[in-house]
Formats: C-alpha cells, structure tokens, sequence
C-alpha cells in the first residue's frame, strides 16, 4: 500500500494534471498533447484519452481491493492487530478521497459488494454518488482508523492518528464546499446536494475545523520545522513535518523502484521534477583555450543537485506565480526556497578541456560556483538589454551594466526559460567529484502530506464560519505559517548564509480579515509545485476566477514579450474523464459506457 503511492505521486503525467492549467503552472516549450490539453488554452481538448489523471483510477482500485481484503479477513487471522488493519482503512479512504475529488462518484462495489474484497474479474461496474463515497467510505474509515492508529508511526513515514486525522479534516473540507456549490458546479452521477446523514455544509465545515484543531493540538512525532528552507532541502528529507511520502532511496535500486542510473520517464520513478526544469545545459560562456580559438561552451553542466537536475522543460511557472503569488521576495523566504533562480557555473565537473579564462555578461571574468546566470526577484530600474535572439547566452539572457552574468526579468520569463523548481529537484550523496546522475529518478521521497496543513484546513474552515478555539482563529493560524516563512538561516539563491526574522513583518502585513482568496493565495506560497493546486482551485470554485487568463512569454529563446492568455474551463472541467481504459475494459452496451463517463467527455 505504501509503494502504490509511487504510482501516483512523483508520477510526472499525474503531476501535470494537478498543476498545469492552474494559477501556477502552464505548459512549457517541449510540452507534449497531455500538458497541452491540461492547459485549456486552445493547444488540445482534455479527453479521456490524454488526461492524465488514468494514474489515479489505475493505481488506486487495486489498492483498494487489497485493503478490504486485510480488513475483511484479518480477524480470522487473529495475529493481525486492529493498529495494522487500521493502516489499511487510512489507505482504502486515502485512495476514495483522491478518486472522489478527481472523477466525481466512483463504484464502491469492485465485484463482490459495497466495500468487499473482490477474487474474480469483472467487466462491469456502476458508480456511487458523491455522498455515498464520502459517507460509506472515506469518513467511516478515517474515524476507525484515528481511532486505532498509533500516535506514533510503526515505521518512518507510517500512518498515524494524526495524518487520519489530516485526511478526515480535509475531506470534511472539501465535502462541506461540495454540499455547498457555490458556483452550481454540476455534480456526476447526478444527485441532490444533499447529506443522507442530513447534515448541512456549516456542520461539515465545524468538523474539518474541530478535527484540524485536535492535529495541531496532539502533533505525536509530528511539528513544524524552524525555516521553510528546513521543509524541502534534500539534506533534511523525511523531517518531522513531512507525514506522508512516496518513498525512494539511492542505496537499493530494488527498494528506489527505479534505475539509480537512467530514469525511465514512468513510474514508479520520481520524475515529477524534471517537468519545471529548463534547458539551463543551453547556457554558454566564453572560454580561453591554450591551444583552440576562443569558443562558447557550456557553463551550467546538467548535474545531479537540487538546483539543477534534468530537463524536461513540459511545464512553465506562469508570471503572475513569479510577481504576485511570490510578490515579497524580502520578507517572505518561501520565492527563496521554492525556485532555482541562480544557475552557477560548475564546467570542471564534466572534466576534459577547461578554459584558462571564462568570460560571460559584459566580457567579465566568471569562474566556478559564480552566479552564469540569474532570473531577477523584480525588474530592474536600469533596463535590461536583451539580444536579439539567444544572443551570446545561448539562451537570450540579457545584460545589465557590471554584472557578468546574464540577467533575465520577471516579465521575460517565457516558456523555454524559467525558474527552476528548486523543492523538488533531486539530492544525492554518490556524486563525488563530479556531475553524478543527473539522468535518473529523484531518489528523494515525494511529499504527499505535510504537519502544516492542519493550519490552512482549520484556518479555511474558519473562515467559512466555523466557531473557532482560543488561538486559532484564521488569521491566527495563518500567522503561525507565515511567521515561520519570516525566518531564514540559508539564502538559497544567494548560496550564503542568512540568519534573518521577518516574522514581525510577515504577521504585521497579514490582512485583519483573511478570505478564501487570501488563504488560496498562502497555500500557492506553502505548497507552490507540490500538486496541490488543481485540488484547491476545484474545492473552493475559484479556478477560473483564478486562472482564467495568464501570462507568458513565448517558445523561443529571446522571446521576452508576455502574452496574455485565456483559457477555457467549463463547469465540466470541475471533474476529470473516466479513463478511457476503463471503458475499453468494461463489456457493457455503448450506451452504459456512455452513461459511465462523465459529461462533457462523452
């Protein structure tokens, strides 16, 4: 059960599905249909066949099958203890709750009745609604099982009461927006927004609040680290905010799931980073040979580092990502410790010919470990000249008066040159001296659940009116993220450390009154990257208000003039197709099948 997340998570196709087509993320230069289709601007239509999302329904019900088997016979074993058995509801609720928020009402009869263990193939299958999923299965689960998990993991990265009760607060969230339906989303199978246990949105929204306040409150193992940097850096993986993870490892490429060597570009690989990288390999810098002319090389080697890592370059940070969402670059560590900004320059690990003398920007001297290129926090008040083209960089990096290194703004990020995603890139220890293996999986976990987000789902059920407790009220809970955020002990970028408290200035600049948007825009500054942000924009309704229209520069190095584009999400984007897979799979009329996707994909 715990290696079925590498299915899904660190899985890049699934990943592009929860990303692009977002506030965050858009499809980037080398973008194939199923990034195109996730962006919804005219590229390619989202259809059942390149809709990613197939990761999620192929991995999750064999999962679940398996997890009613342990729960149906494990009393008969009688060595099995209700703690395990325990581990096995969190998983088959885990996996409900992901299904039901992707795809709408999903079956929970695989064969043998609601919630039984299945032994022999069918080709048939009838889906429940979204109340059913959520009151037969994800919350009965959840509440068995905080009540026989174990405060503390049985093993590193176990499920425990306090992830259970991540989970149950959180699907209590997101069904009490769904009860709702502020925007009249259409729901599928079509059913009444309403509860068979009669309860109302405002009671759903009072338990995510309650059960979020009891995590904070009983943490076992679990807390917040001291810096954001702390969160992510590959040195600290696995830390004690981190709950739950796709695990992987560089020691055993039995146990990693993937070659240690040459990534496959499948799962279960973690290959999720590759997508934000850039081509940054496409920098060049003069070099001073002793016995050759004067030639363009390339400074910025692909290495197995967090900062760099290998490129893909499907997927783009969008603009307004880079200049709003990430708008106080000062205070706030979060931009910091989130992108790869700084590209330097570490040509001898490659080995072979090195120059004697390296020239960049300007015709100023570079050597190694010095910034060859930087991606600006804020444009500059002296105008940046750009080439024409690639110009000398290779990649169309201007130039600003006594920097040697080329420089590009926020407004000239474009599709095929971009920030790195610096939290996501990978981490080794078997490098040595030289560029290790940039090619292959990340072999760090990949974080599903975080401590911290106990505090953004108490905080948004507050504001959707739920009665809070001394303490924890939402802007309360929202500075306690954000005052942590204030805090620096490394500038990443900066590759110096920096020992700074902003949290003063954090808390004093938090709105008196916090609104969805509010909490909307912190979770992106937490969880920027992280496969979240489909999820949050689809709960809250707020998507195409959100991400209607963005901007971006172009396909071509030296494309440095944003466009605006607009996309076009339909109430029916709100769910994703049923694979087309499973409707090759089931032998039923056309018209059941028909019946079975959901519309608007038919």
């Amino acid at each position: 059960m715990y290696a079925h997340l590498r299915y899904i998570y660190g899985e890049a196709y699934y990943y592009n599905t929860t990303e692009t087509g977002t506030d965050e993320v858009t499809y980037g230069q080398s973008a194939d249909e199923n990034f195109l289709a996730a962006d919804l601007s005219g590229r390619a239509a989202l259809n059942a066949n390149n809709s990613r999302a197939d990761r999620v329904w192929s991995a999750a019900f064999p999962n679940i099958n398996t997890a009613s088997g342990i729960i149906k016979n494990a009393s008969a074993v009688g060595t099995v203890s209700p703690a395990l058995v325990a581990e096995a509801r969190f998983f088959r609720a885990f996996d409900y709750f992901l299904l039901v928020q992707t795809f709408g009402g999903v079956p929970l009869d695989l064969g043998a009745g609601e919630l039984q263990f299945n032994t022999n193939p069918i080709r048939t299958s009838t889906r429940n609604t979204v109340p059913e999923v959520y009151t037969k299965a994800v919350f009965p689960d959840l509440l068995t099982a905080i009540n026989d998990l174990p405060a503390t993991p049985r093993v590193i990265g176990g499920v425990t009461k306090t992830l259970a009760r991540l989970y149950l607060s959180k699907a209590y969230l997101t069904y009490a927006w769904w009860l709702e339906n502020p925007n009249n989303i259409p729901t599928y199978p079509a059913s009444q927004r309403t509860d068979p246990d009669g309860h109302d949105a405002k009671w759903y929204y009072q338990k995510a609040y309650d059960i979020a306040a009891d995590g904070i409150d009983n943490p076992g193992d679990y807390r917040l680290q001291p810096t954001y940097y702390d969160v992510n850096v590959g040195t600290n993986d696995r830390n004690a905010e981190t709950m739950l993870y796709a695990d992987h490892t560089e020691s055993s490429q039995l146990y990693n799931g993937g070659d240690l060597a040459f990534g496959s570009g499948g799962a279960p690989d973690n290959f999720a980073g590759w997508m934000l990288t850039w081509n940054y390999t496409a920098i060049r810098t003069t070099g001073t040979y002793p016995n050759k002319p004067n030639a363009a090389f390339s400074s910025v080697q692909r290495e197995a580092v967090q900062a760099l890592g290998r490129p893909w370059v499907r997927m783009a940070p969008t603009i307004g990502a880079i200049t709003t969402t990430f708008a106080d670059k000062t205070n706030d560590s979060r931009y910091d410790g989130t992108f790869t900004t700084v590209y330097r320059g570490n040509w001898p690990k490659a080995g072979g010919e090195l120059p004697t003398t390296a020239l960049n920007a300007s015709n100023l001297p570079v050597n190694p470990g010095d910034a060859i290129l930087t991606f600006l926090n804020t444009e500059p008040a002296t105008a940046i000249t750009y080439p024409s083209g690639a110009g000398a960089s290779g990649v169309g990096g201007g130039v600003l008066p006594g920097r040697a290194d080329w420089v590009i703004g926020p407004n000239g990020i474009s599709r095929i040159a971009y920030p790195g995603l610096w939290k996501l890139g990978p981490y080794r220890t078997d490098s040595g001296t030289g560029l290790g293996s940039p090619n292959a999986g990340s072999t760090r976990p990949y974080y599903i659940a975080k401590f911290s987000e106990l505090y953004f789902i108490a905080a948004e059920a507050a504001v959707k009116g739920a009665t809070t407790k001394g303490g924890k009220s939402a802007r309360e809970l929202i500075n306690v993220i954000r005052a942590r955020a204030g805090k620096w002990r490394f500038d990443n970028n900066g590759n110096v450390t920096k020992v700074q408290d902003n949290s003063a200035a954090m808390v004093a600049a938090t709105p008196a009154t916090i609104d969805i948007n509010y909490i909307l825009a912190e979770r992106s500054r937490e969880y920027y990257g992280e496969g979240y942000r489909w999820y949050d924009l689809v709960r809250t309704q707020k998507w195409n208000e959100l991400a209607g229209t963005y901007r971006i520069g172009g396909n071509n190095f030296g494309d440095h003039t944003p466009a605006t584009v607009t996309r076009t999400i339909q109430p029916y984007h709100y769910l994703r197709p049923i694979p087309q897979s499973q409707l090759d799979a089931m032998d039923v009329p056309a018209d059941v099948k028909a019946a079975y996707q959901n519309p608007g994909y038919q």
